[in-house]
């Protein structure tokens, strides 16, 4: 039974582990979920952004392709917003920057071969994967970029608008041209060279990342807060039913307590009858039998039969007081008791028993203070070393040890290296008149059983190693777990 009850626990606390452990990986997983769909959404808005100057690029357009790096970067200038977007870089078809906007942006050769998403801290830099477009084909149908930025004066002038010649009607210019062909005023070889240096194929923007990482950080002390208080959940739940099974225990030790004083109530009212009603026949018969034996006129034969009526009337009389004993009811007055101390003397009052069988009688020096009641803790214990020192042969060993455990309170244990107890009868040792020693009465460890019992402790008969037995209590209670309860 006790083995399912450990199982039961290690299995409850296995189960709430496995709850806490599956809750934080979870609230890990949706943090990941959140954290990358929000390094998605900011890279899929840059990416619109792009999208939108490449139109507005597009829009700026004058003379065909032509495009003014000064009003260039004045729309660009517009559209940057501080805290969200950083900077905008127009780059030309070798790389080179030829408009930009905002703070500067360091733009590394990596980035350049290989175009994309950077990450940086409390920063974003996205690169247009591909061209902004061709409008149309230029010379050798080559294609041509989406606008050339210039910034010569001259151009600049003329990009203001098409020059009327002197005395011409209104309206007309001075010569038509094809929609992305070179303005009238440029050569060809001035409109090729500025294709090559100057033409529009692709843009970086920069983007903060300062929100962002905010709104993760914020996700991610909301999940450990999560996680923290189902692993609390958790852990309350287990201390929860620790303690249910602890006074589930607690109640079923004092029931039996209860209904064993009230057999015992019942017991002792028989019993003192009993002993009103033998003890002075006993006494009677024992007076006569010590007579004849000491009568010198009685012949040898009558002497010696008085004599052992004399023996019969004593042991009768020892099981008459220990059956009186046993069915006293055990109502312990709790207090300090130094186990100490109480060793010492019970090994000082079995001296006589154990030198003349050669024991080797040892308790631990370590001090602890227990409540219990004083006089029925010390005829349990002398039971019990009794009880060792009867089991074992010439020259045994009998050990009185104790320690403090942090789920079983104090562990007191008497062993012996004797013949042990087999494993069918370590269960029904405590009962009444169940004895292995030939002559005994069967009592001692019935007492044993009622005053540990009636402090609200337990106690086991296990097997020794390599041999005897031991008698363990357990749940007794140190002095200064009385105080802090």
């Amino acid at each position: 039974m006790r083995w399912f009850a450990t199982g039961q626990k290690l299995g409850l606390h296995a189960a709430l582990i496995g709850v806490s452990v599956a809750l934080c990986g979870w609230q890990w997983s949706e943090h990941r979920r959140f954290r990358d769909s929000a390094a998605q959404s900011l890279i899929n808005r840059g990416r619109d952004i792009t999208s939108t100057l490449g139109i507005v690029i597009g829009s700026q357009r004058r003379f065909g392709l032509l495009v003014s790096k000064e009003r260039i970067e004045a729309s660009l200038q517009a559209l940057i917003q501080p805290g969200s977007l950083e900077s905008i870089v127009v780059l030309g078809a070798t790389g080179e920057t030829i408009a930009s906007a905002g703070r500067p942006v360091e733009i590394t050769p990596a980035m350049l071969r290989e175009r994309g998403v950077f990450w940086r801290e409390q920063e974003l830099v996205l690169m247009n994967l591909t061209d902004l477009g061709s409008p149309g084909q230029g010379p050798e149908d080559k294609p041509l970029p989406s606008a050339v930025v210039v910034s010569n004066p001259r151009f600049s002038k003329a990009l203001r608008g098409p020059q009327r010649p002197a005395g011409a009607p209104v309206g007309e210019t001075s010569a038509p041209r094809a929609p992305f062909g070179r303005p009238a005023w440029m050569s060809q070889e001035e409109y090729e060279g500025l294709i090559r240096t100057q033409g529009v194929h692709s843009l970086v923007i920069s983007l903060s990342t300062i929100d962002t990482d905010r709104a993760v950080w914020a996700d991610l002390w909301l999940r450990l807060l999560v996680a923290v208080m189902g692993s609390g959940v958790a852990l309350v739940s287990s201390l929860a039913w620790r303690n249910f099974n602890r006074n589930a225990e607690l109640r079923i030790r004092l029931l039996k307590a209860g209904e064993m004083n009230s057999h015992l109530a019942r017991m002792n009212l028989v019993a003192a009858g009993l002993a009103h009603e033998t003890r002075n026949p006993l006494n009677l018969i024992r007076g006569h039998a010590q007579l004849v034996s000491t009568d010198a006129s009685a012949g040898a034969r009558l002497r010696e039969h008085a004599g052992a009526i004399l023996e019969e009337a004593d042991r009768v009389t020892v099981q008459l007081n220990q059956f009186i004993d046993y069915s006293k009811p055990r109502q312990p007055q709790l207090g300090p008791v130094d186990l100490v101390r109480l060793a010492s003397d019970v090994a000082r009052t079995l001296a006589p028993d154990v030198e003349d069988k050669r024991v080797t009688l040892s308790a631990s020096s370590d001090p602890l203070v227990i409540q219990a009641d004083g006089q029925l803790f010390r005829q349990a214990l002398f039971n019990l070393v009794i009880n060792a020192v009867q089991a074992v042969e010439t020259g045994g060993r009998v050990e009185v040890d104790w320690r403090v455990t942090p789920d079983a309170g104090v562990v007191i244990e008497v062993r012996d290296d004797g013949a042990g107890v087999p494993e069918e009868l370590r269960g029904e040792i405590f009962k009444p008149y169940v004895t292995k020693r030939p002559g005994g009465v069967g009592l001692g460890l019935a007492i044993v059983w009622q005053i540990v019992a009636a402090h609200g402790w337990e106690i086991a008969c296990l097997a020794n190693v390599p041999r005897g037995a031991i008698f363990r209590i357990t749940h007794a209670r140190t002095d200064s777990l009385r105080h802090e309860a």
